[in-house]
This record gives structure tokens, sequence and C-alpha cells, in this order.
């Protein structure tokens, strides 16, 4: 089940981020730093286990990562290994239970998962397993895998995790510890980003390479599609337990999700970003006086467009640090007070200016309509709406909130009445091509394929009818 008092901000939300570190004296020290540099992808609780060896140390909570943790707490854990999780939740709802990492006792010992993604057949699995006898203590797909491994006879965790991983569909990064071991694991799509580095002779995993640079650790490279990577007192072990199928990264990773300072795929998230302006100043142009961005994914994209445009780049809103997380509120009045608490506009800039503003998606489309009318309400005589990607027409289910596609103004709306709707003048999105290009188009990026499902409909697993029933 959903809380769905949680889906009522029109932007999208990751789900997660993971960190993980092996062969480090202050592992839960650092891997605190790495959940704060991740705690963008999510805000709803945070998480650490860390081992000695002989056994855990466990600290999960709800709320921001300086929130679950203090000095005393990070004090307590002990041992060189641990994994740690942010956590946004699309399925599982919220609450302490739902909280990662996952831990786990069973018949070879304790067994600890931090995931980053969605399953798409998790619903099936759980109903098989549930019939089978299992008893499941949390509403979260990662539980699922949790469940597999457990029930698996292979003869080690290694072949255990790999059965499970054959057995699951969707998109995963995940991180599997136990009292000897730390698994590493990418779904065969490559669907959710995770990255390997090392600082010292420790080796560090995490969602995003901004994790890495607040630590001080090397970027070493991507884990691949289907790639699980095993460390343990042998060493260092690479197995592949899945053909690597279509790549299909997440192409929602560049447009909003990942913090501009880190790389995906060879490719600078801020360089890639202010491209995705720069072609949509080509492919939409407009006469206006100023161009500013949505605060803070847009403003890369913003700075592109003013770029290629030949026209001045203004901080024309500025956010709050301090507003709070508006999506919980509990009516739709509260809520419109909350993107007001959010966002201001800047009269000095804006007033007797036509102004372009530059954002990275539509969604339901009445934030973009309080912003217009926030840009109007400070004195701009034009406002031009600009979106650095293509309409969002499908929902995600690969560990990403979207609406409902009822939800999804660009899935029954026309350009034009999009536009009318949030009361611009002109609206304009970029290209699915000028998109692609925008990513691929740094020398130093590899050319590798992207999910476009939300913006094309074309999903590159199996979609189960468990899992359309809420998403028509």
């Amino acid at each position: 089940m959903r809380d769905e008092s949680i889906f009522d901000l029109d932007e999208l939300n990751e789900e997660c981020g993971v960190f993980g570190i092996i062969g480090h004296p202050e592992a839960a020290r650092l891997t605190y730093y790495g959940l704060h540099a991740l705690q963008h992808r999510g805000q709803e609780s945070a998480g650490i286990v860390s081992t000695n060896h002989d056994r855990f140390f466990v600290h999960r909570g709800t709320g921001l990562v300086t929130e679950v943790f203090d000095q005393e707490i990070i004090r307590s854990f002990q041992g060189e290994t641990a994994i740690g999780h942010v956590r946004y939740s699309t399925t599982g709802g919220t609450g302490l239970r739902n909280a990662q990492p996952l831990v786990f006792n069973y018949v070879k010992g304790e067994l600890a998962l931090a995931t980053n993604g969605n399953l798409v057949n998790a619903g099936r699995l759980r109903q098989e397993l549930e019939a089978e006898g299992s008893i499941f203590q949390t509403t979260t797909d990662t539980e699922v895998i949790a469940h597999l491994i457990a029930r698996s006879r292979a003869g080690s965790l290694e072949e255990a995790v790999k059965e499970a991983l054959n057995k699951v569909t969707g998109a995963y990064a995940l991180l599997i510890l136990t009292n000897d071991k730390l698994i590493a694991a990418q779904d065969p799509h490559g669907l959710r980003p995770l990255s390997l580095g090392k600082i010292g002779d420790a080796l560090v995993f995490a969602s995003e390479t901004c994790a890495f640079d607040v630590i001080g650790a090397e970027f070493v490279r991507e884990v691949e599609p289907g790639e699980m990577l095993v460390f343990d007192r042998e060493g260092v072990r690479s197995l592949s337990f899945a053909p690597e199928r279509e790549r299909a990264g997440c192409v929602f990773e560049y447009v909003y999700f990942a913090r501009p300072d880190s790389i995906i795929g060879g490719v600078n998230v801020h360089a890639a970003r202010k491209r995705m302006g720069s072609r949509l100043a080509k492919e939409a142009p407009v006469e206006a006086d100023v161009v500013t961005g949505v605060p803070d994914s847009s403003t890369s994209a913003a700075i592109g467009y003013a770029e290629a445009a030949g026209i001045p780049y203004e901080i024309g809103l500025i956010k709050s640090r301090y507003a709070g997380r508006t999506f919980i509120q509990p009516n739709q009045e509260l809520r419109e007070q909350g993107v007001k608490m959010k966002l201001s506009a800047v009269r000095g800039v804006l007033e007797g200016k036509r102004v372009v503003m530059v954002d990275d998606s539509i969604v339901r489309g009445t934030t973009s309509r309080r912003i217009v009318q926030m840009l109007r309400d400070a004195g701009a005589t034009e406002v031009h709406v600009r979106i650095s990607s293509p309409p969002v027409k499908h929902p995600c289910f690969y560990g990403i909130d979207t609406p409902d596609r009822d939800q999804l103004i660009a899935a029954y709306k026309s350009v034009e009445e999009i536009r009318k709707e949030i009361g611009a003048d002109t609206l304009a999105f970029l290209s699915t091509d000028g998109l692609i290009d925008a990513v691929e188009s740094n020398g130093g990026g590899q050319k590798r394929g992207h999910c476009l499902a939300c913006f094309t409909g074309r999903y590159p697993t199996e979609i189960e009818e468990l899992v359309l029933e809420g998403k028509r």
C-alpha cells in the first residue's frame, strides 16, 4: 500500500539513495557523510548498518540524515564495513518499519539490504512467497529479495543472490551486507545508477559520485548492468548474474534527480543540463528580456538557454532553504501556501520585463500555474515557459514517484492546452532527440541507451498487470 498523502506535490521524486564502504576504520562516519550528500534522493528516512564481523550495529529513523543521527549514535557503530540508505517511498508507504537498510536474521546469520529502485513483479512474488509461508515484516518490495535469498538452497550467499535476482524484474541498485561479505549488484538494464570508488585501501559504493567527493574518495567505475561485485576475505570478485540486456539508464537522472556535481555515464550532470537549455533555446526561441530558472534543478538549463539565446540570465526566483517539505501538507490550501513559502519572486529583476521561465518538467501543471502567476504578480509583462525535457505522458514503474496517468497533464492535453492551463504566453518542451543529444554530446560521455518510458510509453521491461492497475 502507498500512503497517498505523500503523492500531492506537483513534481517527481526519486525513491532513494544507497551508500556502502568496506575496509575503513571510520566506515559508519563516512557512510553518514555519504548519505548527507545523497539527501536529495530521499528525505523520509535514513539508516546505517555496520559490522565488526561478529555482529551488526543498526540505527534507522524517519526524517533527514541530520535528524536521524548525532555524534553519539555515530560513535556507537563498530567495524570497517557499513551500508546506508536514504528513502523516499514510492511503494510500501512511509514509516520506520520500511526504513532501510532492512535487517534480517535467517538460518545462515544476519543479512542487511539497501536498494534504490522498484521491482515491477514484487506484488506477484510477494503473494507467492506468502502462500508458501513467508511472513513479511514490511510493505516494501526490498523485503521480497531478502525472502528469496533466505529460501534459496544454494550453497553460497553469492549463488543465493544470483538466484534471487534472476527471479525479480525491474530497477535496482542493491547493496547486501553480512558479517563477512559486502555485495553490490546492478539490474540488467542499468536503470538505477551505482558507482564504485576508493579511498585509500577502502572501496566505496554510492548512487551518485557526489558522495565520493564529500569523503575524498576517487571514482573507479560504474557497476555494470547485470553485474554483481562480492567483497570478502578472499578479495574482490566480479560475477555476471544475468546477461546484459538493452541498456536503459534513467534519463531523468540528468534532467532532475542527480546533483549537478555528479558524473553519470561519464557525463557531468550540470554540463548536460546546460546543453539541454542550449538546445531548447535553438528549438524554441523567443524575444525576451531575462531568463530565469526554477531553483534548484532548473538553474543549469536556464543558464544554458540564456547563453544560447543571448538573453541575460537573472535570479528571478528565490528558494527558501527552511520552508520544510510541502508534499506532506494535509490539504490543498496548505499545500498552495507551502509553494509560496518555498519560492518567492524577485520584483526588482522581473518588473516590466518579458521573462523566459525555464523548468525541468511539468507533471500535473498546478505548480507551474502558481509560479507563472507569481512572476506576473511581481510585474513580469510576459511569461514564456520553456521545459528542458519532453512532456511527461506516462507513469514510471522503476522507482520514481509519478502520479496515475490520468493526473499527468501532458497525457491528455496538447501543448497549447497546457499553455492555457498554466497561464503562460508561450510554452515549449525540449524534443526527445534534443534531450538525448544533450546528454550524449559530451566528448567524455559514453554512447549508451536510456529509459525514456515516461515520455514515450516504451518500457524496457514487461510491466505486470498487478502493477498497472493503479497507474492506467
